[in-house]
This record gives C-alpha cells, structure tokens and sequence, in this order.
C-alpha cells in the first residue's frame, strides 16, 4: 500500500474494443464517428488500415466521411509504429483500426501489448466473416482476446428482406465460393464497360441472409435468380 502522502496516480485503464458485422454494416462510419468524438474531448489517436475501399490511405465511408489514415501490412509492428510517433514528440492516445479484418493475429496481439502495457485506447473494426463464410485470422484473435466485443447494430438487408449476414463475393455476376482470400472490391454494381476488353473480371459483394448465400441465389433479376459457381 503506498503512503497516505503519496500523489502518485496510475493511468486509466485502457480497452481493446472490437466493433464487427457484414459489408455495408457502418463500421468506417463508426469508426470516424468515434475519431471525432475522441477529438473533441481533446485527445490524439492514430488512424490505421488496410486495403480501403478508396484504394487510398484513408478510412472511407460509403456515406461520404473519409480521413487520412496510415496504410499497413502484414509486415507493420504496429507497437513501433506508436513508439516511433511518441519519440516524434506526438501524442498517441488511442489507435482507430479499420478493416482490422486483414490483421494478422500477431498485429493484433501488439494491439493487446499497446492497451495493457502502454494505456492506448484501441478501437478495431472489422469483417466478421470472409466470402466463404469463414472467420479472417484477424477477427479471429480480437474476437479471443478483445475486452469488448459488439456487432455493428445497422442492419443490412439481403435482397429478399431479410438481415444480411453473410458476405457473397461475385465475379462477372456469379457468385464463387473459392479464389483469393483477400480481394478488394466494394458493394456496388460493377459497369461491365470498366471490364470490357480488358483480363481483369468484374468483382464484386452482395451481402446476403444464410439461407440465400448457402443457395448462391443472388436475387432476382431480368435473366432469373443468380447463379452459382464452385469454381
């Protein structure tokens, strides 16, 4: 027990909060809202990700929000990157990680490393599962070691009306179940006219319910349901 004179005080306790759900859920959108609130009390964070939808170094919404974001990668110490602002004379109070999905489960301990032994906030946000209904490594670890963990509460709809769960990835309109693990591509309709001529197919997501994603059906269109491929 320290003496009855000593002033000491321990730092706040810091958290690791992981925020999840399916494409078009508002997780960038939260996650600029929660920079903004941190701002305004004063405080300085540092924003990260990886493979955003602008292809650019930001965190963006599909609502229109953006901010300028460090861009990382599977070879990024996440701690050094704090350490290495903090000896720049900047102050890192808490750390925004969109698409904290692409996350290895390494960079994901370093976030526990910087909320336990350094006191930064952690704010992580990310894709539950991946195209083929499956956890992303990175959300994997947050979801064992976070101190909180919450679904996005926005609700996304599959096409028939019900709550969309499930990312479907689909590739010159045809829903794959294989490929690539990381792809990025975005939720909207791909023109063909931006893939004709070219080698590159048309990708792109379609959030759907579980019973539509394990059908493959797409949704009803001018040419009938969506079709599926295995390959």
């Amino acid at each position: 027990m320290p003496a009855s004179g000593d002033r000491r005080r321990h730092p706040a306790p810091a958290h690791l909060r992981f925020f999840h759900g399916p494409m078009d859920c508002g997780k960038s959108t939260l996650a600029l809202q929660v920079d903004h609130n941190q701002r305004r009390q004063g405080r300085h964070g540092l924003l990260v990700t990886q493979g955003d939808r602008s292809s650019a170094p930001q965190i963006s919404s599909r609502v229109g929000l953006s901010r300028d974001a460090v861009e990382v990668d599977a070879a990024t110490d996440l701690r050094l990157l704090v350490r290495n602002r903090w000896a720049d004379g900047h102050r890192v109070d808490y750390l925004i990680a969109d698409e904290a999905q692409f996350l290895t489960a390494v960079q994901v301990d370093q976030l526990a490393d910087l909320v336990d032994d350094w006191h930064v906030d952690v704010y992580a946000f990310g894709l539950t599962t991946d195209f083929r209904a499956h956890l992303f490594p990175g959300t994997q670890r947050l979801l064992e070691v976070a101190d909180d963990v919450q679904r996005v509460q926005v609700e996304v709809l599959c096409w028939c009306g019900l709550p969309g769960l499930l990312n479907a990835r689909v590739v010159d309109g045809v829903m794959v179940r294989s490929g690539e693990t990381v792809v990025v591509a975005d939720t909207a309709a791909v023109d063909p006219a931006d893939t004709e001529g070219g080698s590159s197919p048309a990708v792109r997501y379609q959030v759907l319910c579980r019973r539509h994603y394990v059908r493959g059906e797409l949704g009803p269109t001018t040419a009938g349901p969506g079709q599926l491929s295995l390959s």
